[in-house]
């Protein structure tokens, strides 16, 4: 069994009874102990579930030292509203998205339920379905596919909010998004005023901020009156030899002078091109300056690099605070939030 499927696992038996023993489901899934305490602290990082003593609990319900023996109430005793959030992953970029939601619904009295949808849009069918059957009232999603005019899920009994994606504009869906075109923007804009002329985008063409990102980089590019320069593209699916090589594309346009500066999406390709930079002894950011698009781990490069951050706990925290004003005024007209980037600006180009 995969790490992700016992995730699935836990968080599956955690929500139907509240709490769990480590001892309890390393049995049921036939591994050790070591394996599920893993998997558990993993799940505790990531703000799906709170570690205590010998097991755990839901996030909302950690009062004492063992596993509670029932889901949390609140005063009163009615049972909490329950979401569902259903995201392609939760290992990249949903994270802070999952974990901006889990704070929003812990303030309002919220239960979570995640699922994984691995970019599947069966998978995504599939798990709304369950959490339907587990009678959540809203859902949170961040769709995988390409979307069309009229989305599968826009036929669900409860309300539906998307996150990330603006699958559907020509459908009400409601939604929270990043502004990735404007953080492409505010990075071109920065590289333009400090005097870089000539500016590349590298981004992975299959990724699905790929196209807000182009266009971003495009009218950033207009508005300064400058031309994007000749430069490879980068795929996800390319083979590994060939990625690198087209990353030192980028290292010998920069040595040839054709380069100046390169928007990079995202961190790891960022640290992977700064790394060709130093070996072929070309300075960051003298012979080329690097932004890059996402800012998880840009700092940590040993010549820690400007970056975009999108907003992703602001995400996830507002798809919940709109869901629950939906519930609240089921008549008010459909909103859809644009939350815009930051950027950090550091040594990769401020010298």
């Amino acid at each position: 069994m995969h790490a992700e499927e016992r995730h699935q696992a836990i968080l599956h038996r955690l929500r139907q009874s509240g709490s769990i023993r480590v001892s309890d489901v390393a049995g049921e899934l036939g591994v050790s102990s070591v394996t599920i305490r893993r998997d558990v602290e993993t799940l505790d990082e990531r703000g799906l579930l709170a570690r205590v003593h010998g097991g755990a609990v839901l996030p909302e319900t950690r009062t004492g030292t063992g596993p509670a023996p029932e889901p949390w109430r609140p005063p009163g005793g009615q049972l909490p509203r329950t979401f569902g959030m259903i995201v392609p992953d939760a290992s990249s970029y949903y994270p802070e998205v999952i974990r901006g939601a889990r704070e929003a619904a812990g303030r309002h009295g919220v239960r979570l339920v995640l699922g994984i949808s691995r970019y599947d849009e069966t998978e995504e069918r599939a798990q709304a379905e369950r959490l339907l059957a587990d009678d959540v009232d809203a859902l949170l999603l961040a769709p995988g596919g390409t979307g069309d005019t009229t989305p599968w899920y826009a036929e669900l009994p409860v309300p539906v909010m998307l996150v990330e994606s603006r699958q559907g504009e020509d459908s009400p869906a409601e939604y929270v998004i990043s502004d990735h075109a404007y953080g492409a923007r505010l990075a071109v804009r920065h590289l333009a005023g400090l005097g870089r002329r000539r500016i590349a985008l590298a981004v992975r063409e299959d990724t699905p901020h790929a196209a807000a990102l182009t266009e971003g980089y495009g009218t950033g590019l207009a508005t300064a009156g400058l031309d994007a320069p000749e430069a490879p593209r980068l795929t996800s699916d390319t083979a590994p030899g060939d990625q690198d090589g087209r990353l030192d594309a980028y290292v010998e346009l920069a040595e040839a002078g054709a380069l100046d500066a390169v928007l990079v999406h995202d961190d790891q390709d960022a640290l992977l091109l700064l790394s060709r930079l130093r070996g072929r002894d070309l300075a960051v950011p003298k012979d080329l300056a690097i932004v890059a698009y996402g800012d998880e781990v840009a700092a940590l490069a040993d010549t820690p690099l400007t970056a975009v951050a999108p907003p992703r706990r602001a995400v996830g925290g507002a798809a919940v605070d709109l869901l629950l004003q939906r519930l609240g005024d089921p008549d008010r007209p459909p909103h859809r939030l644009s939350i815009l980037p930051e950027l950090h600006v550091r040594s990769s180009t401020a010298g």
